[in-house]
């Protein structure tokens, strides 16, 4: 289970959140309004090392090897 960062569309807040893939809906947990996915930071697979080319948008790949 990935560990996200969002930012709110209606109060802009930034937040993580535990999901249980890149693909999940998420809401603001202050507003309940739609949040965007912050692509920035560190991306790692699921062996705990950088993968290599790795954006972290997830639907752009087959998935983490």
């Amino acid at each position: 289970m990935p560990l996200l960062q969002y930012k709110c569309q209606g109060c802009n807040i930034i937040f993580d959140e535990l999901v249980p893939s890149c693909k999940s809906e998420v809401v603001c947990p202050n507003c309940k309004k739609p949040v965007q996915r912050v692509w920035s930071g560190t991306v790692y697979s699921s062996t705990g090392k950088p993968p290599k080319k790795c954006t972290g948008n997830c639907s752009g790949c087959s998935g983490c090897k």
